[in-house]
């Protein structure tokens, strides 16, 4: 059972952005932190390991990665499933299983790597045309802990 977005913010790829303008942090004294999660991310085939697509990196504010999706072929197959995904994530308060469900159809038919090639222990990804953005664990989600 995949951990549901916590609000409808998770629907939007520049929620929660931290960026600050340059001309900010010089006033405002603070050194803007660097993301050391960008670059391009990739997604792949459950069941071959192919390619699906790259995820290139635009912004991110935590917990979220925001991302360019550049489509390989086989891709086409599987937007359907993020599709769903999506239509389920927009009435999630009134019905949670459905979108479990949904999710769950996604994640037994990709895989998503990190840029330096490993592979992510668990995430909650969404993709709208060019569009995807993501949060991740390195570790395996302790089902006994989820509620429900």
């Amino acid at each position: 059972m995949p951990i549901v977005p916590a609000h409808r913010d998770a629907r939007d790829p520049r929620a929660g952005s931290t960026r600050i303008p340059p001309e900010v942090a010089a006033v405002a004294n603070v050194a803007p932190v660097v993301d050391h999660h960008g670059g391009t991310w990739t997604l792949h085939r459950r069941d071959d390991g192919r390619v699906l697509a790259d995820l290139v990196v635009t912004d991110g504010g935590f917990p979220w990665l925001n991302a360019r999706v550049d489509p390989r072929e086989g891709l086409a197959e599987v937007r359907p499933l993020f599709a769903e995904e999506l239509r389920l994530l927009d009435g999630i308060d009134e019905d949670v299983e459905s979108w479990e469900r949904a999710y769950e159809a996604v994640r037994n038919a990709v895989t998503l790597r990190r840029p330096d090639g490993s592979d992510v222990a668990e995430f909650l990804l969404h993709i709208d045309g060019d569009e995807a953005w993501w949060r991740w664990s390195d570790e395996p989600f302790d089902e006994d802990a989820l509620p429900g």
